[in-house]
Protein backbone atom coordinates (compact mmCIF):
# COMPACT_ATOMS: atom_id res chain seq x y z
CA UNK A 1 0.00 0.00 0.00
CA UNK A 2 1.38 3.35 -1.01
CA UNK A 3 1.81 6.19 1.45
CA UNK A 4 -0.08 8.79 -0.57
CA UNK A 5 -3.84 8.97 -0.06
CA UNK A 6 -5.94 8.50 -3.19
CA UNK A 7 -9.06 9.77 -1.36
CA UNK A 8 -9.05 12.64 1.11
CA UNK A 9 -12.32 13.42 2.93
CA UNK A 10 -11.93 16.73 4.73
CA UNK A 11 -14.58 17.94 7.23
CA UNK A 12 -17.39 16.64 5.02
CA UNK A 13 -21.00 17.34 6.02
CA UNK A 14 -24.24 16.64 4.19
CA UNK A 15 -27.82 17.71 4.83
CA UNK A 16 -30.96 17.00 2.83
CA UNK A 17 -32.98 19.34 5.03
CA UNK A 18 -34.37 22.60 3.68
CA UNK A 19 -33.70 26.04 4.99
CA UNK A 20 -36.37 28.07 6.78
CA UNK A 21 -37.42 29.59 3.45
CA UNK A 22 -38.11 26.12 2.06
CA UNK A 23 -35.49 26.30 -0.68
CA UNK A 24 -32.09 24.69 -0.94
CA UNK A 25 -29.84 22.87 1.48
CA UNK A 26 -28.87 24.09 4.91
CA UNK A 27 -25.83 26.31 4.54
CA UNK A 28 -22.61 25.98 6.51
CA UNK A 29 -23.04 27.54 9.93
CA UNK A 30 -26.79 26.97 10.20
CA UNK A 31 -28.37 24.60 12.70
CA UNK A 32 -27.04 21.03 12.25
CA UNK A 33 -30.13 19.13 13.40
CA UNK A 34 -30.88 18.05 9.83
CA UNK A 35 -27.43 16.76 8.93
CA UNK A 36 -27.02 13.18 7.73
CA UNK A 37 -23.20 13.30 7.83
CA UNK A 38 -21.46 15.73 10.16
CA UNK A 39 -17.76 16.63 9.91
CA UNK A 40 -16.35 13.43 8.38
CA UNK A 41 -12.58 13.40 7.85
CA UNK A 42 -10.67 10.38 6.54
CA UNK A 43 -7.76 9.50 4.23
CA UNK A 44 -7.83 6.30 2.17
CA UNK A 45 -4.64 4.96 0.61
CA UNK A 46 -4.08 3.76 -2.94
CA UNK A 47 -4.89 0.03 -3.13
CA UNK A 48 -6.69 -0.09 0.22
CA UNK A 49 -9.73 -2.27 0.90
CA UNK A 50 -11.78 0.06 3.12
CA UNK A 51 -15.12 -0.90 4.66
CA UNK A 52 -17.74 1.54 5.96
CA UNK A 53 -19.83 -0.14 8.64
CA UNK A 54 -23.02 1.01 10.33
CA UNK A 55 -26.69 0.23 10.67
CA UNK A 56 -29.23 1.18 8.01
CA UNK A 57 -29.89 4.90 7.72
CA UNK A 58 -26.59 6.12 9.19
CA UNK A 59 -25.41 7.78 5.96
CA UNK A 60 -23.05 5.12 4.57
CA UNK A 61 -24.63 5.17 1.12
CA UNK A 62 -24.78 8.96 1.14
CA UNK A 63 -21.05 9.08 1.82
CA UNK A 64 -20.31 6.72 -1.07
CA UNK A 65 -22.60 8.69 -3.39
CA UNK A 66 -20.70 11.89 -2.58
CA UNK A 67 -17.37 10.18 -3.31
CA UNK A 68 -18.82 8.76 -6.54
CA UNK A 69 -19.98 12.23 -7.57
CA UNK A 70 -23.70 11.40 -7.65
CA UNK A 71 -24.63 13.60 -4.67
CA UNK A 72 -23.42 17.09 -3.80
CA UNK A 73 -21.89 17.75 -0.40
CA UNK A 74 -23.17 20.52 1.86
CA UNK A 75 -19.74 21.52 3.19
CA UNK A 76 -16.16 20.27 3.36
CA UNK A 77 -14.17 18.63 0.58
CA UNK A 78 -13.68 15.25 -1.07
CA UNK A 79 -10.51 14.87 -3.13
CA UNK A 80 -9.68 11.98 -5.46
CA UNK A 81 -6.09 12.10 -6.73
CA UNK A 82 -5.87 15.64 -5.32
CA UNK A 83 -8.81 16.79 -7.45
CA UNK A 84 -12.07 17.84 -5.84
CA UNK A 85 -15.02 15.59 -6.68
CA UNK A 86 -17.75 17.51 -8.47
CA UNK A 87 -19.26 14.87 -10.76
CA UNK A 88 -19.00 11.15 -11.61
CA UNK A 89 -15.89 9.96 -13.45
CA UNK A 90 -14.46 6.83 -15.05
CA UNK A 91 -11.84 6.75 -12.29
CA UNK A 92 -14.64 5.57 -9.94
CA UNK A 93 -16.59 2.41 -10.78
CA UNK A 94 -19.80 1.73 -8.84
CA UNK A 95 -21.48 -1.58 -7.94
CA UNK A 96 -24.98 -1.32 -6.46
CA UNK A 97 -26.89 -3.73 -4.23
CA UNK A 98 -29.65 -4.37 -6.76
CA UNK A 99 -28.03 -5.82 -9.86
CA UNK A 100 -31.39 -6.09 -11.64
CA UNK A 101 -31.72 -2.32 -11.73
CA UNK A 102 -28.07 -1.77 -12.71
CA UNK A 103 -27.49 -4.13 -15.65
CA UNK A 104 -29.42 -4.09 -18.92
CA UNK A 105 -31.83 -7.05 -19.21
CA UNK A 106 -32.17 -6.85 -23.00
CA UNK A 107 -28.49 -7.49 -23.82
CA UNK A 108 -26.08 -10.34 -23.11
CA UNK A 109 -23.41 -10.60 -20.44
CA UNK A 110 -20.77 -9.73 -23.04
CA UNK A 111 -22.61 -6.63 -24.25
CA UNK A 112 -23.31 -5.49 -20.67
CA UNK A 113 -19.61 -5.65 -19.83
CA UNK A 114 -18.73 -4.01 -23.14
CA UNK A 115 -21.23 -1.16 -22.78
CA UNK A 116 -19.01 1.52 -21.25
CA UNK A 117 -16.17 0.76 -23.63
CA UNK A 118 -18.50 1.04 -26.61
CA UNK A 119 -19.84 4.40 -25.38
CA UNK A 120 -16.25 5.64 -25.07
CA UNK A 121 -15.53 4.39 -28.62
CA UNK A 122 -12.68 2.11 -27.54
CA UNK A 123 -11.31 0.26 -30.61
CA UNK A 124 -12.90 -3.14 -31.21
CA UNK A 125 -9.73 -5.20 -30.71
CA UNK A 126 -8.94 -3.51 -27.39
CA UNK A 127 -12.60 -3.73 -26.37
CA UNK A 128 -12.77 -7.47 -27.03
CA UNK A 129 -9.57 -8.13 -25.12
CA UNK A 130 -10.76 -6.07 -22.12
CA UNK A 131 -14.21 -7.70 -22.00
CA UNK A 132 -12.72 -11.18 -22.26
CA UNK A 133 -10.25 -10.44 -19.45
CA UNK A 134 -12.88 -8.94 -17.12
CA UNK A 135 -15.38 -11.75 -17.69
CA UNK A 136 -12.64 -14.24 -16.84
CA UNK A 137 -11.62 -12.17 -13.79
CA UNK A 138 -15.09 -12.50 -12.23
CA UNK A 139 -15.49 -16.18 -13.15
CA UNK A 140 -18.12 -15.86 -15.88
CA UNK A 141 -16.29 -17.75 -18.63
CA UNK A 142 -18.84 -19.66 -20.71
CA UNK A 143 -21.72 -17.33 -19.83
CA UNK A 144 -20.91 -14.54 -22.29
CA UNK A 145 -23.98 -15.10 -24.50
CA UNK A 146 -26.49 -15.43 -21.67
CA UNK A 147 -29.05 -12.77 -20.82
CA UNK A 148 -29.52 -11.50 -17.24
CA UNK A 149 -32.77 -13.48 -16.74
CA UNK A 150 -30.71 -16.65 -17.25
CA UNK A 151 -28.31 -15.77 -14.41
CA UNK A 152 -28.41 -16.26 -10.64
CA UNK A 153 -28.24 -13.28 -8.28
CA UNK A 154 -24.54 -13.84 -7.65
CA UNK A 155 -23.79 -14.06 -11.37
CA UNK A 156 -25.62 -10.78 -11.99
CA UNK A 157 -23.41 -9.12 -9.41
CA UNK A 158 -20.37 -10.55 -11.19
CA UNK A 159 -21.61 -8.84 -14.38
CA UNK A 160 -21.84 -5.53 -12.49
CA UNK A 161 -18.31 -5.93 -11.17
CA UNK A 162 -16.95 -6.95 -14.59
CA UNK A 163 -18.61 -3.96 -16.24
CA UNK A 164 -17.07 -1.60 -13.69
CA UNK A 165 -13.65 -3.24 -14.00
CA UNK A 166 -13.77 -3.00 -17.81
CA UNK A 167 -13.47 0.79 -17.52
CA UNK A 168 -10.29 0.30 -15.44
CA UNK A 169 -11.31 2.56 -12.54
CA UNK A 170 -8.79 3.47 -9.88
CA UNK A 171 -11.51 3.07 -7.25
CA UNK A 172 -14.28 0.46 -7.00
CA UNK A 173 -17.23 1.73 -4.94
CA UNK A 174 -19.56 -1.02 -3.66
CA UNK A 175 -22.82 -0.23 -1.85
CA UNK A 176 -23.91 -3.40 0.01
CA UNK A 177 -23.40 -5.43 -3.19
CA UNK A 178 -24.06 -8.80 -1.53
CA UNK A 179 -26.89 -7.76 0.80
CA UNK A 180 -29.65 -9.42 -1.26
CA UNK A 181 -27.83 -12.75 -1.68
CA UNK A 182 -28.29 -15.93 0.34
CA UNK A 183 -25.60 -16.76 2.90
CA UNK A 184 -23.78 -19.37 0.78
CA UNK A 185 -23.68 -17.19 -2.35
CA UNK A 186 -22.68 -14.20 -0.25
CA UNK A 187 -19.60 -15.96 1.13
CA UNK A 188 -18.71 -17.18 -2.36
CA UNK A 189 -18.92 -13.60 -3.69
CA UNK A 190 -16.87 -12.27 -0.78
CA UNK A 191 -14.10 -14.72 -1.64
CA UNK A 192 -14.33 -13.79 -5.32
CA UNK A 193 -14.01 -10.11 -4.41
CA UNK A 194 -10.92 -10.81 -2.29
CA UNK A 195 -9.41 -12.64 -5.27
CA UNK A 196 -10.20 -9.71 -7.58
CA UNK A 197 -8.70 -7.23 -5.14
CA UNK A 198 -5.60 -9.39 -4.63
CA UNK A 199 -5.07 -9.61 -8.41
CA UNK A 200 -5.81 -5.98 -9.33
CA UNK A 201 -5.02 -4.02 -6.13
CA UNK A 202 -7.78 -1.57 -6.90
CA UNK A 203 -8.84 0.76 -4.12
CA UNK A 204 -12.15 -0.66 -2.87
CA UNK A 205 -14.76 1.22 -0.81
CA UNK A 206 -17.30 -1.25 0.53
CA UNK A 207 -20.46 -0.48 2.52
CA UNK A 208 -22.13 -3.03 4.79
CA UNK A 209 -24.17 -3.24 7.99
CA UNK A 210 -22.87 -6.77 8.67
CA UNK A 211 -20.02 -6.86 11.21
CA UNK A 212 -18.81 -10.30 10.14
CA UNK A 213 -18.67 -9.27 6.47
CA UNK A 214 -16.71 -6.13 7.38
CA UNK A 215 -14.12 -8.10 9.36
CA UNK A 216 -13.89 -10.81 6.70
CA UNK A 217 -13.14 -8.31 3.93
CA UNK A 218 -11.59 -5.07 5.12
CA UNK A 219 -8.05 -3.88 5.71
CA UNK A 220 -9.57 -0.96 7.60
CA UNK A 221 -13.10 -0.49 8.90
CA UNK A 222 -14.63 2.93 9.56
CA UNK A 223 -17.59 2.61 11.94
CA UNK A 224 -20.30 5.26 11.62
CA UNK A 225 -22.47 6.45 14.47
CA UNK A 226 -26.23 6.47 14.14
CA UNK A 227 -28.08 9.24 12.32
CA UNK A 228 -28.72 12.12 12.40
CA UNK A 229 -25.37 13.90 12.44
CA UNK A 230 -23.46 10.67 11.82
CA UNK A 231 -19.73 10.70 12.42
CA UNK A 232 -16.95 8.13 12.15
CA UNK A 233 -16.83 6.73 15.68
CA UNK A 234 -13.69 4.71 15.08
CA UNK A 235 -11.46 3.36 12.31
CA UNK A 236 -9.97 -0.07 13.00
CA UNK A 237 -6.92 -1.62 11.32
CA UNK A 238 -7.12 -5.32 10.42
CA UNK A 239 -3.57 -6.51 9.61
CA UNK A 240 -4.74 -10.09 8.98
CA UNK A 241 -3.99 -12.29 5.98
CA UNK A 242 -6.67 -13.67 3.63
CA UNK A 243 -8.64 -15.87 3.75
CA UNK A 244 -9.74 -15.13 7.31
CA UNK A 245 -11.21 -17.47 9.87
CA UNK A 246 -13.69 -15.43 11.90
CA UNK A 247 -13.59 -17.98 14.73
CA UNK A 248 -9.88 -17.35 15.39
CA UNK A 249 -9.10 -15.28 18.45
CA UNK A 250 -7.69 -12.20 16.69
CA UNK A 251 -10.68 -11.76 14.36
CA UNK A 252 -13.19 -12.80 17.03
CA UNK A 253 -11.80 -10.12 19.36
CA UNK A 254 -12.29 -7.46 16.66
CA UNK A 255 -15.88 -8.62 16.08
CA UNK A 256 -16.57 -8.39 19.82
CA UNK A 257 -14.97 -4.93 20.00
CA UNK A 258 -17.18 -3.65 17.18
CA UNK A 259 -20.28 -5.32 18.60
CA UNK A 260 -19.66 -3.53 21.90
CA UNK A 261 -19.46 -0.19 20.08
CA UNK A 262 -22.74 -0.96 18.31
CA UNK A 263 -24.43 -2.01 21.55
CA UNK A 264 -23.52 1.29 23.19
CA UNK A 265 -24.28 3.52 20.18
CA UNK A 266 -27.43 1.94 18.83
CA UNK A 267 -29.31 0.91 22.00
CA UNK A 268 -29.30 4.26 23.83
Amino acid sequence: MEDEAIICIDHLSKSYAQSAGGKGLIKTGEEKAGYVLDDISLNIQQGEFHVFLGWSGCGKSTLLNIIAGFVEKTSGRVLVDNREVKKPGVDRGVVFQNADSAIFPWITVWKNVEYGLRIRKVPVSERNETVRRCISLVGLDGHEKKYPHELSGGMKQRVQIARSMANNPKILIMDEPFGALDAQTRRLMQNELINIWTETRKTILFVTHDIHEAVYLGQRISILSRAPNAKIMKTIELPFLYPRDLSERNTADIIQQIQTLFDVEYTI
